[in-house]
């Protein structure tokens, strides 16, 4: 019997065999290209035999091929097929393509002025690592790439799953030579993600979650002299993102969904997705052939988020129609001067200091402020009498 085991939720199955890959996804109803195969270490595509007694683990967002399909560049036997491209890929020239396609994006971004690239070589970049797979391929793309990149991890306080994270993205900087910020969202700020939802009861686990990270995110940039900062947003992040502000029409969430947000004032760096182009599977792939460990597990908290019910969705499209995803998203950032001009959003509303902490805000104190003061309120213990919240310059760091 084929021993089988499918992550996310962690579960064994045995399948008759011997068989192929393609057959085997197929009794187990799985959809190939939401997975990567992975025997003995390999990626295996559809196409390649699995004797009776083989041992494979079905990643989700990873499938693979080794018998079948040739590179599209060396002829070479290939160990990943991508039907959106119409090509597959040995280990050497998949990592070309997902860096070239990481080029593409910085140096053509769209929905942004003609001849406009994200950023150079000359800008200082700090990325927002999570520990999961997109964040640490970004990273390392980055790092090969020449640029000038640090790391920035935050401690959300989710029990083991953070700790998890954390090691992951510590072990990463340590084998790469790179500068790792740490901020624990606890120790800094007097809350965690967890405490924090249970009494802002205007929002949700992943709300209390988002909102500290953006501010966290923008306040050390500032703080540590970054230009930009720059996240793992891959292709399915974007299409399921603009698939939920379409079905709800949020005109305001359109206008400002691109690969490039510029600083609009004071205390306010430039934010950039360079994965934007990629999908899920592409970087679980890449992380594979790279060697990078990630956290395969979903975040715990996650249960009740509809940006998993958008990407499901586009998934069976994209099995139906390969590159449907990629249409969805590109076309309408070709088109996104449309939304801009309709909304004004060029011009947008005026950003100024916050009262508080001095992060960029449209009102007289920020939303993390607010949100902050809320929950303080509710946990003195835990959080001490600080009304503002306090540099994260206290970070642990760790360096080559």
């Amino acid at each position: 019997m084929v021993r089988v085991r499918l992550r996310n939720p962690d579960r064994v199955e045995q399948v008759e065999g011997p068989l192929d890959v393609g057959e085997l996804l197929d009794r187990l109803d799985v959809n190939p290209t939401t997975v990567l195969v992975i025997c003995d270490g390999n990626l295996v595509t559809a196409s390649h035999d699995l004797p009776a007694d083989a041992e494979v683990e079905i990643r989700p967002v990873i499938s693979g091929g080794a018998d079948g399909p040739s590179c599209a560049v060396c002829r070479a036997p290939a160990v990943i097929e991508e039907p959106r491209h119409r090509a597959a890929w040995c280990p050497v020239h998949y990592v070309d393509h997902v860096q070239n396609q990481v080029r593409k994006a910085i140096d053509h971004p769209q929905a942004t002025p003609a001849r406009e690239r994200m950023f150079g070589y000359a800008d200082r970049l700090l990325v927002a690592v999570s520990g999961g797979k997109d964040s640490l391929a970004l990273w390392d793309i980055l790092l090969d790439l020449g640029y000038r990149v640090d790391g920035l991890y935050i401690g959300l306080g989710i029990g083991g799953y953070s700790r998890r994270s954390q090691e992951i993205c510590e072990a990463f900087a340590q084998q790469r030579g790179a500068h790792l910020h740490v901020v624990d969202l606890a120790e800094t700020y007097g809350f965690s993600t967890v405490t924090g939802s249970q009494v802002a009861t205007n929002r949700s686990t992943c709300g209390v979650c988002g909102l500290s990270k953006r501010y966290v995110f923008n306040q050390v940039a500032v703080e540590r002299g970054y230009d930009v900062v720059v996240t793992g947003h891959n292709l399915d992040d974007e299409a399921a993102t603009l698939l939920g502000n379409l079905l709800r029409w949020h005109e305001d969430f359109l206008a400002r969904q691109r690969p490039v947000l510029p600083a609009t004032g004071a205390n306010q760096v430039r934010k950039c997705k360079p994965l934007y182009r990629l999908s899920e599977r592409e970087m679980a792939a890449y992380c594979v052939i790279r060697g990078i460990d990630y956290v395969v597990e979903e975040c715990p908290l996650v249960d009740g988020n509809t940006g998993h019910e958008h990407k499901e969705i586009l998934s069976a499209l994209e099995r139906a129609a390969p590159g449907a995803k990629a249409q969805f998203l590109f076309g309408f950032l070709d088109r996104h001067e449309r939304f801009t001009e309709a909304e004004g959003a060029d011009d947008g509303p005026t950003v100024v200091a916050c009262g508080r902490c001095g992060m960029p805000t449209v009102g007289e104190v920020c939303a993390f402020c607010r949100q902050r003061e809320r929950i303080l309120a509710v946990l003195p213990v835990t959080a001490g009498a600080a009304p503002a919240p306090p540099s994260p310059a206290t970070d642990r760091n760790v360096a080559p």
